[in-house]
């Protein structure tokens, strides 16, 4: 779990939307949850709707690493388990997963690394059914006129580190996420646009897992 963690981050930040998509490994103790209020737990719950409301998403995406550096691309999910991050140049990632497989693959050297999906946190947000207060230990939960921010972390501890998701309520939208990694790194990855329940090719989350799987796949 921790190499995944480390091997995503340097693709893009540790998931997912996560969907998340996406929590880093990190060397501290994990932090505690938080007692809700009950405009907390109607927060929360308004920010799981955003992610049962579709069965997939597409758009484009704006990523700030933690050195500055921007990175733009494009993001594909198909519920549940089906999920692409697709980089423009030059940030030479991808991010597949296939429902059961996750692929980080990067271009310039042809490298790719897999993982397990369930044993990923992408696994939260790609389900068919999303529950952050169930199946995610909530750290804080802020209200800012219309903008939602709800901290979470992994519920089983298992994956140590936090995950901030950022909504809009007026326009019932995910604005962004935001991940900090073990040594306090910072990655924010906006949505610069969503389209809601459009159509998807599904050769676009074919995962090649070794060299001499089917060529004619997603993962080139």
């Amino acid at each position: 779990m921790r190499l995944f963690a480390k091997t995503l981050s340097s693709a893009f930040i540790a998931t997912s939307l996560l969907a998340s998509a996406c929590i880093l490994t990190s060397m501290a103790p994990p932090a505690s949850a938080a007692a809700l209020s009950a405009q907390n737990t109607k927060d929360i719950d308004q920010v799981s709707k955003f992610f049962n409301r579709y069965k997939t998403m597409t758009g484009e995406f704006l990523q700030i690493g933690p050195r500055g550096g921007i990175s733009r691309g494009m993001f594909y999910i198909s519920k549940p388990g089906k999920l692409r991050f697709d980089y423009l140049k030059p940030n030479p990632f991808l991010i597949v997963s296939d429902g059961t497989w996750v692929v980080i693959k990067n271009r310039k050297n042809n490298r790719m690394d897999h993982y397990p999906l369930s044993a990923t946190p992408l696994n939260l947000i790609l389900s068919n059914k999303v529950n952050l207060r169930k199946h995610a230990r909530i750290l804080k939960v802020d209200r800012d006129g219309n903008t939602i921010t709800v901290t979470l972390a992994d519920k089983n501890k298992a994956v140590p580190g936090k995950l901030t998701l950022v909504y809009d309520n007026k326009k019932k939208t995910l604005k962004e996420w935001v991940v900090v990694d073990g040594e306090n790194r910072r990655t924010t990855i906006s949505l610069v646009s969503m389209d809601g329940d459009a159509r998807m090719n599904p050769k676009l989350f074919i995962v090649r897992k070794r060299a001499r799987d089917d060529q004619n796949d997603a993962s080139k």
